[in-house]
């Protein structure tokens, strides 16, 4: 069993909140997400490159590949400031490309890429998915074959996080060894990226061609094949979104409470009104509840036997909490909440797509229990 986990922040991690909070009050108000979803490209260039100045991008990976080598509870802070202001940055499939990277890939590819990863200089994402519920493990239908000049890759990959800014995919493939993950950069031939429609506007999908697209030898990850990376690439998308999801909550939380202060309706506050309370007290429950098994699944990473619950326990939770909170909190505003010039509809339709975004709750449900023998 894993030691206990603490689920009181450490003035450091408070500092790290504080810190990043404030930066992106400065750079990444809800005004300027608002008008950038209503472009084709919502990626805020210069909020990532403060990110990357201020060590955040590689905040869990090793030091001796440029990270800063703390764990994924740092991690989890930064994402859940991220996810309060629903900030479209690509950390999230910066997060899994790397883990991906720094399962399955040898020292060199490590050394090459991570360090990149981490400055910012190199976006990567990760792209498994090729059917609308599959949960990213399946087998894909993308082939690998190796020839005289490298890999060529065919197949198609969908619903690939930030794939519209991604210079280097990493894509799974069945080669006639097994599964495994290959590195492909955007400008080889053969390789079309083309947008995806998204109800959240802030964090963009795409969809990833591969028409024999030809790779180097060197860009098979490990050059073996490797499909419990992909899983843990996966999970570590799931981690870091829970906390995002959280975020998310509380600043719906938040928006609702202030609202219910103000609004005055028959000469009293909203927020007086018993159904009006007891809404804004069972949404703070469940903030509570997806804060603690998000800190969990982020403290317990790196043990395999609490991870089995911890992860699909966290997607389910989270999703379900931001979801709900969300939706109350466009009824706490009542009609202006329903408006385009509103903030409530970013975190609604965030919430709506992160409970689908890379696999389903339902599927997440069936792994838990899975794993807790049910």
């Amino acid at each position: 069993m894993v030691d206990t986990v603490s689920f009181i922040r450490t003035d450091e991690q408070v500092m790290l909140a504080d810190t990043v909070g404030e930066f992106l009050a400065s750079s990444a108000d809800l005004d300027r997400v608002r008008d950038a979803s209503l472009t084709a490209d919502p990626y805020f260039s210069d909020v990532w490159q403060g990110l990357a100045e201020m060590g955040l991008i590689g905040l869990a990976i090793d030091e001796q590949y440029g990270g800063a080598g703390y764990g994924f509870e740092e991690l989890a802070v930064v994402f859940e400031e991220l996810g309060a202001m629903v900030t479209p940055v690509p950390l999230l499939s910066a997060v899994m490309a790397s883990t991906a990277i720094a399962e399955a890939g040898t020292e060199g590819q490590k050394a090459d890429l991570l360090p990149r990863i981490t400055s910012g200089e190199t976006i990567a994402t990760l792209a498994v998915f090729e059917e609308a519920h599959d949960d990213g493990s399946a087998v894909p239908t993308t082939t690998a074959v190796s020839g005289e000049e490298g890999w060529v890759l065919k197949g198609t990959k969908r619903f690939v996080t930030d794939a519209s800014n991604a210079d280097c995919f990493v894509v799974s493939a069945k080669s006639s060894s097994g599964v495994g993950l290959f590195l492909v950069w955007r400008d080889i031939e053969g390789v079309e990226v083309l947008p995806t429609s998204s109800l959240d506007a802030t964090r963009p999908l795409g969809q990833l061609d591969l028409d024999h697209a030809t790779v180097p030898h060197d860009a098979y990850l490990g050059d073996a094949p490797n499909p419990g990376a992909i899983v843990r690439a996966l999970d570590a998308g799931v981690v870091a979104m829970a906390s995002e999801q959280v975020g998310g909550t509380r600043a719906c939380l938040e928006a609702s409470v202030d609202y219910a202060k103000t609004r005055y309706q028959f000469g009293r506050p909203i927020g007086s009104f018993q159904a009006v309370k007891h809404m804004c007290a069972n949404m703070l429950v469940a903030l509570e509840h997806a804060r603690s098994v998000a800190w969990h699944a982020a403290a317990t990473f790196d043990n395999h036997e609490e991870s089995l619950i911890s992860v699909p326990l966290a997607k389910s939770v989270c999703s379900d909490a931001f979801l709900k909170v969300a939706g109350d909190n466009i009824q706490v505003h009542g009609g202006i909440g329903f408006t385009w010039e509103h903030d409530a509809h970013l975190y609604f339709k965030r919430a709506k797509a992160d409970s689908l975004l890379l696999g389903s709750v339902a599927s997440y449900r069936d792994r838990l229990a899975d794993a807790i023998g049910i």
